[in-house]
């Protein structure tokens, strides 16, 4: 640990105010500023740089027995203010330090309540905090964002339900692309999921999120009167049904006039607005600092890497002398591949238990698991297995137990499709009986992470993201190139993601057509290497079949040799929705990679803030010539890079490059 200034806290009288119950937080080096209004309701705006960019905005929550926190006439006991800048360990991120610089205000209130609000350089947070031992049901939450102007949104609607009927919309994947529209233009009926970027205009944007989410509601905004987005939380779950896929998921049926329970004190999510330029938004930390610092005290067993995946290429291995499916010798082949290109683990996907995998301690009489497990032990491979949520969550600690004595080394759990109380809580309680046995998680099928990869560092990954699954059945009309250029300044903002990149058979946009049994990628080939780099996942899927990525071994070579964790990452150049250029380092190697929308493009990157050495040489991707009419064409190069050249790269139609630069 660096830099370390432990924070000190003042209890002060309203200093910086602009009146008696007015007060003003400002960041760091003073370019976002706070106001806060606390009178007859608690408001709150922001600017920054000078530029308004959230108008005063109210907050509060209701309780089940009608009192309102803090109350038509807001009553401040006490101010606190307190400063912070320690430089924190962050193992198993996108880098390995990171900066916890900030400004606090807590306005403490009556009945055992108080607001906490934190400015950044790069964005303002707020949370509620209960500090009373008596138990509390929220009736509900008061969440604005009172936009000065008509912001043109890009948001991410629930896809399930019907429009003005929020109850049959709190089911759903949080997954969908990205509707780009000024705020008076939103389906006023429909919830938007986290995170969402609002652009200010002068290059600003301000995109919202939370974290540090535990026992709560997650946040949906929808549009409200004027330039307002309102939020709204899913009512507490009193019936819980089996349903959905396969009788593995759990179908709310009666809901509670309140969205949560408190047994006592304790903290609610951080509400987070992350504010700055393009790359500032990708860059920003926000929602893993302000998430609780990790439960895990020892955190070395938990092992990062890549995943041969065997679901969404459909077991499609050719020139063997079995049948290709769900069964033994497919999983040794896949093994086998795994172990010859360095591949960490190998995830076996929905059909390993025995019929709809309802009961996870019944397997598949095709599948010898232990047979698996001894195979993959010798081959230095390990085992992941799918589970679906409903199966899972009945007896998670003694599958976790008896998993995890056979060899297992984690678990992908799926068709969560809620966050709900009962939801967001399951989640923290997997995390932590999965890490009582030493198992890695990647929550499938769920929300946004909203800082559990840092409380449990054990899960490695999370779905939450229109992924590349969605290219097994998904019509050419869906823009998968312009999600992919704006997943990485909205849902990434929120933490890594279970993209499941890695395709072998890329398509232009007019050649692409969904295929579940042979699928295939929008976008150049280099587009899928850049992914890599792109995006964040510590638990990265390599998800063609074994026979493809032989055919194709410089890609394979390379995409096995990619990290997924890193000692630094920068965001060298973007623009949300159009175009991005990451740099990410692994001791003294450099990784980077570009991609584009549907736009083909030049872009010159300059290596400057690299620090690179003399006598630095980069192997380079890049899209062949006849990349727009063959998105499979690309050429590898090896040449000499000088510290602090600028390069320029030509990306074709949903193209890109993808370089590792050593000395």
């Amino acid at each position: 640990m660096s830099n370390r200034i432990l924070p000190v806290v003042l209890a002060l009288l309203p200093a910086l105010a602009m009146g008696a119950k007015d007060y003003q937080l400002q960041s760091p080096s003073g370019k976002i500023v706070a106001d806060i209004s606390a009178d007859k309701e608690l408001r709150y705006s922001i600017s920054y740089g000078g530029q308004s960019m959230l108008a005063p905005s109210a907050v509060s929550m209701t309780l089940s027995d009608g009192t309102v926190v803090p109350g038509d006439k807001v009553k401040v006991k006490k101010v606190t203010r307190a400063s912070g800048d320690v430089t924190l360990p962050s193992p198993l991120y996108r880098r390995s330090e990171v900066r916890d610089n900030y400004n606090a205000l807590t306005l403490q209130l009556a009945q055992g309540w108080e607001v906490q609000f934190r400015a950044y350089d790069d964005g303002v947070a707020y949370r509620f905090v209960y500090t009373s031992k008596k138990p509390l049901e929220i009736e509900s939450e008061m969440v604005e964002y009172v936009f000065p102007a008509d912001y043109t949104m890009t948001v991410p609607y629930v896809r399930s339900g019907n429009d003005g009927d929020f109850n049959s919309q709190w089911f759903n994947s949080f997954e969908n692309t990205y509707t780009v529209t000024p705020v008076s233009e939103l389906n006023g009926g429909r919830l938007s999921f986290l995170p969402l970027v609002a652009d200010a205009g002068n290059g600003v944007k301000l995109c919202v999120t939370e974290t540090d989410l535990n026992a709560y509601p997650g946040m949906y905004l929808a549009k409200g009167d004027g330039n307002t987005l309102k939020g709204y939380f899913a009512p507490y779950p009193t019936s819980v049904e089996a349903g959905g896929y396969n009788n593995i998921q759990g179908v709310v049926k009666e809901r509670a006039s309140y969205i949560a329970k408190a047994d006592g004190a304790r903290a609610f999510p951080w509400r987070v607005a992350v504010i700055g330029s393009d790359t500032d938004i990708a860059s920003s930390d926000l929602s893993w600092l302000l998430s609780e610092p990790s439960r895990i005290a020892d955190v070395n067993w938990i092992k990062p890497g890549k995943v041969a995946w065997d679901w969404w290429n459909y077991w499609n291995i050719i020139g063997v002398d079995f049948e290709a499916g769900v069964n033994t010798a497919t999983y040794k082949h896949y093994i086998d591949f795994a172990s010859e290109n360095g591949i960490e683990y190998v995830i076996i996907d929905d059909g390993w238990a025995a019929g709809k995998g309802e009961d996870l301690m019944v397997i598949n009489p095709d599948i010898d698991l232990e047979a698996i497990l001894a195979h993959a032990a010798k081959k230095n491979v390990g085992i992941i297995l799918w589970a679906g949520y409903g199966a899972f969550n009945r007896d998670m600690d003694a599958i976790c137990r008896h998993y995890a004595g056979m060899g297992v080394k984690g678990f992908k759990v799926d068709f969560m499709d809620r966050d709900d109380q009962l939801m967001t809580g399951f989640n923290h309680k997997a995390a932590e009986t999965a890490a009582k046995y030493g198992l890695l998680l990647d929550l499938h099928g769920t929300h946004k992470p909203a800082g559990l990869n840092r409380t449990w560092p054990n899960v490695l990954n999370f779905e939450g993201v229109h992924g590349l699954e969605q290219m097994k059945w998904s019509p050419g009309t869906v823009d998968q190139m312009k999600y992919d250029v704006t997943i990485p300044f909205a849902r990434q903002v929120a933490g890594p993601m279970d993209y499941t990149q890695g395709a072998m058979h890329n398509a232009t946009r007019s050649s692409y057509y969904p295929c579940g049994q042979q699928p295939m990628s929008q976008g150049t080939r280099c587009h899928q290497l850049a992914l890599y780099m792109v995006l964040d996942g510590p638990l990265n899927m390599l998800c063609d079949s074994p026979s493809n990525y032989r055919k194709e071994p410089e890609s394979t070579a390379f995409i096995a040799d990619v990290p997924t964790v890193w000692d630094e990452t920068l965001v060298l150049d973007g623009k949300i929705g159009e175009y991005i250029v990451t740099a990410r380092r692994k001791g003294d190697t450099w990784w980077i990679g570009g991609i584009t929308d549907w736009t083909p493009r030049d872009i010159e990157v300059d290596l400057t803030p690299l620090s690179l050495g003399a006598g630095s040489r980069m192997e380079l991707f890049a899209d062949g010539v006849n990349a727009h009419r063959n998105a499979n064409d690309y050429v590898k190069s090896d040449m000499s890079v000088a510290p602090g050249s600028k390069m320029k790269f030509h990306l074709a139609p949903g193209g890109g490059f993808a370089a590792k630069i050593r000395k």
